[in-house]
């Protein structure tokens, strides 16, 4: 299908929200075992790298005094931080937190580190980025009116119409560009790219093209909005891979059928290159203490499965 609209620019418009941090941690739990035998002076060779006074019960209660400032500004204010449990070899904890800003983000890390529990996290993986809303729908819309009224693409009269509609969108999708942490059981992770091959390369494809397979792709989602939360970050520029996917649900089971059923699409079959896959359960921040106790997680707070 050819392109109807090869004067306008090639690139959808974004709308941009929420700074998002994803922290992926092993815990050293050799070194905590010792510790709470009470053998904080011999472990590690004899090396005593802990904060603090290095008795367990501090640490803990210091650890979960941070992450609860960090979850929530007040009792009754919606998530921006959570931890959870990770499930296999690629870690034992997962933070994610959204901000509204780079820095407020590299305060959080800051934040984290001056907590004695941190001498026990080693950071595996991290991931930046920032929550991303696409305009291929209105994209073409914006651009085609703003064609019409006679303004040349990326001059003052075109962009300033640009910025209007872009200003117009931000505040009709607020919640949408700066989302609250889903109180769910289980949380999917994976980053994500599209192809630029010298056979297959997504930026090659005319607008109109990417358009009707992101619609397509969109609808596959809707289906499943029920069931999963869905939230899109884009990271050109601020880390490896060009997007960050978060799906959260009640029932685990859900992302493998999502997921699964996105395979046979067509922008996902044929442009689509997904890098590592981060499980994790809810770690209710009060509940720490009986994680590091290697209690298995009550999950008594959250609704029952949907499906």
């Amino acid at each position: 299908m050819a392109d109807s609209m090869p004067a306008h620019p090639p690139v959808p418009l974004t709308l941009e929200g929420s700074s998002v941090l994803h922290q992926m941690f092993r815990f050293d739990w050799k070194a905590w075992r010792a510790i709470s035998a009470g053998e904080s002076k011999t472990a590690m060779g004899g090396a005593h790298r802990f904060s603090g006074s290095g008795e367990p019960k501090g640490i803990v209660a210091d650890a979960v005094a941070t992450l609860r400032k960090l979850e929530r500004k007040d009792a009754n204010a919606p998530a921006r931080s959570a931890v959870y449990s990770l499930l296999g070899h690629k870690g034992d904890l997962m933070l994610i937190h959204f901000r509204d800003s780079l820095e407020e983000l590299n305060q959080v890390e800051l934040t984290l580190a001056q907590t004695p529990l941190y001498d026990f996290l080693e950071l595996r993986h991290s991931y930046v980025s920032v929550v991303e809303l696409g305009l291929y729908e209105s994209s073409r819309k914006t651009y085609e009116a703003a064609t019409a009224k006679g303004f040349e693409a990326f001059s003052a009269e075109w962009n300033a119409e640009i910025a209007v509609s872009l200003e117009r969108s931000a505040e009709a999708m607020k919640p949408r560009i700066f989302p609250v942490i889903p109180e769910a059981k289980y949380l999917c992770f994976y980053p994500m790219d599209r192809k630029r091959g010298e056979q297959v390369n997504w930026y090659t494809v005319p607008f109109a093209e990417r358009q009707r397979m992101m619609h397509e792709h969109g609808m596959i989602g809707r289906r499943y909005a029920e069931h999963v939360k869905q939230i899109i970050s884009g990271s050109i520029g601020m880390d490896d891979w060009e997007w960050g996917v978060d799906l959260f649900a009640d029932d685990p089971v859900v992302f493998k059928k999502l997921i699964y059923e996105m395979r046979f699409d067509e922008v996902s079959a044929l442009y689509a290159l997904f890098g590592q896959f981060f499980i994790g359960v809810r770690l209710p921040v009060e509940k720490l203490g009986g994680w590091l106790e290697g209690k298995l997680l009550s999950l008594a707070n959250f609704p029952d499965p949907k499906l």
